[in-house]
């Protein structure tokens, strides 16, 4: 086991770097007990959406005989797929091939789509055909014209929810919700709108990153944080909202659902953020990252609620099963604070925006930010071959009208009930009693140690813990005597005496032995204890 100095030295680690050395004793474990490495340190679900990927390799087998119609050489060229008339085309080749997987899929979507979006089935057919080829570079760079439309449409009901924002978003297609981070932490910072020295807020816990980036040299940003506390069920509370009022506070960054606690911020909570910022801070900028949206019913957004003021962050990935695909999009509203600040700029640092945005605009001061988010994504000088990867963006539309195609939302129910199956094996597991949370989507559950073993060991064997023992010595004792991988919930700015757990990635009986692994660890906590109060007597005597 390892002794507190090794310990203390991982205290300066993010928790998705102690991973890996929990990871390498897990394994050793399990070579020698033959037991199986149960890793719920990482979110990647083990589950797939698989009718948007059937029709999404049909459609691939489709275009290589467009390409082929247009030039056939035998040495294997093909030519570019030509748009005149193709999607009839597409309709025909899918009825001679209707019995195979994606048909009925591709067969539904295309139609779907030309009526609700009034698409011209010509062009939107050819969108997804020299897409999926990949033989242009992305037009527009910032995102495909139809796909755009498609995605906004989707994340209206992801994360927006009721009532729906008046107006539009302005999109894009990023490689997944890391891209989106790093790129608008690069044009906060490159449009003046946060220097080096300024404050921002933190909604805590929240996924590790976010605590990481803020403190690289590239930022120096200094960070409040406004916690969301166990005992309010992971809700900001009153107190800690009210340091937003603070002037000083340039932005508030918010995970929601939270990672790690998995609670959504709840309509009221919702509703104290809009009024703080409509009536005392409307110069306050905002930033959400919805992932998990879409596992809580009735989801609500700081996008969707405001608008002006929010930037969004959504990735497909886990909903989808799509971490490998790298598919996420920023949402900045087509009246948003962010122009309106940049507008505002003058002297220098207008000058030396105008000097950024120059080569590529003969109008700099009207260049969007949004706009400039891409170019800074490419370091302005390679803006022209900027944009994801096209058949990324066409795997995107297809999971987007997937879910708009399911009106009874039976995908997203199968997903629901798969984490929360998981999360109640956990919950009898650990033999805790739980009140039903609305909130709470499962995907993530955050294990509070000292709370649960205060009332299995007792609080005396918790304040012996407290005052002996290292707190991440949790989690190593899980996966050097269990082969267990969790996360430690200190890292996400969670209690100190937490661990993650990802309720997505393992099998559904695995909770149970996670379960048992915890009950393990805790009894020889309790064990250590008696055996120290026992020498204590015996030294007395």
């Amino acid at each position: 086991m390892a002794d507190l100095l090794t310990l203390k030295k991982f205290e300066t680690l993010s928790p998705f770097e102690i991973k890996d050395e929990l990871i390498r004793l897990a394994k050793s474990t399990t070579r020698t007990t033959q037991s199986a490495l149960l890793n719920a340190g990482r979110g990647n679900p083990n589950w797939i959406a698989t009718t948007p990927r059937e029709g999404f390799f049909l459609l691939g087998q489709f275009a290589i005989t467009e390409s082929k119609r247009v030039m056939e050489h035998p040495a294997g060229v093909g030519g570019m797929p030509a748009p005149k008339g193709i999607a009839g085309r597409l309709e025909a080749w899918l009825k001679k091939h209707g019995d195979m997987p994606g048909a009925d899929f591709l067969s539904a979507m295309v139609p779907y789509a030309v009526k609700k979006f009034k698409f011209e089935a010509d062009a939107f057919v050819h969108e997804l055909v020299d897409s999926i080829i990949g033989d242009n570079y992305p037009v527009p760079d910032r995102m495909l014209v139809h796909n755009e439309q498609i995605v906004h449409e989707y994340l209206q009901w992801a994360v927006c929810g009721n009532p729906r924002p008046a107006g539009k978003f302005i999109l894009y297609a990023v490689e997944g919700g890391t891209a989106a981070m790093c790129y608008l932490f690069k044009s906060l910072k490159a449009n003046r709108l946060l220097m080096p020295g300024d404050t921002i807020a933190l909604g805590t816990p929240i996924f590790t990153p976010y605590l990481e980036m803020t403190h690289l040299e590239d930022y120096d940003l200094k960070v409040v944080n406004i916690r969301a506390p166990q005992e309010n069920r992971f809700q900001f509370t009153d107190e800690e909202l009210k340091k937003l009022e603070d002037p000083k506070i340039k932005a508030f960054f918010v995970v929601n659902p939270g990672n790690p606690s998995g609670m959504a911020i709840d309509r009221a909570t919702l509703a104290k953020i809009t009024n703080l910022v409509k009536t005392k801070r409307p110069d306050l900028m905002l930033l959400t990252d919805d992932v998990y949206g879409t596992f809580v019913n009735d989801f609500r957004s700081l996008l969707g609620e405001l608008p002006y003021n929010t930037i969004g962050v959504y990735s497909y990935s886990k909903y989808f099963g799509c971490t490998g695909w790298r598919l996420g999009v920023i949402a900045v509203h087509e009246n948003n604070i962010y122009d309106d600040m940049i507008a505002k700029h003058t002297g220098e640092t207008l000058k030396a925006l105008d000097k950024r945005y120059g080569p590529i605009t003969l109008e700099p001061r009207k260049f969007k930010f949004i706009d400039r988010i891409v170019a800074d994504s490419r370091d302005i000088g390679l803006n022209h071959t900027a944009g994801l990867s096209l058949p990324q963006q066409v795997m995107m539309t297809m999971f987007s009208l997937g879910e708009m195609m399911d009106a009874e939302k039976r995908y997203q129910k199968a997903c629901m009930e798969i984490v929360q199956r998981r999360g109640k094996a956990m919950i009898d597991g650990l033999e805790l009693k739980l009140d039903p949370n609305t909130n709470f989507d499962h995907y993530y559950g955050l294990i509070d140690f000292e709370f649960w073993a205060g009332k299995n060991i007792g609080p005396e064997a918790v304040d012996y813990l407290k005052r002996n023992i290292h707190p991440l010595d949790l989690a190593f004792r899980l996966a050097e005597a269990h082969g267990i991988v969790l996360l430690n919930g200190g890292g996400f700015e969670a209690p100190q005496w937490s661990l993650r757990v990802s309720l997505a990635n393992l099998p559904d009986e695995a909770y149970e032995d996670i379960a048992r692994g915890v009950r393990a660890i805790a009894r020889g906590y309790r064990d250590a204890y008696e055996a120290a109060k026992s020498a204590q007597k015996g030294s007395e005597r």
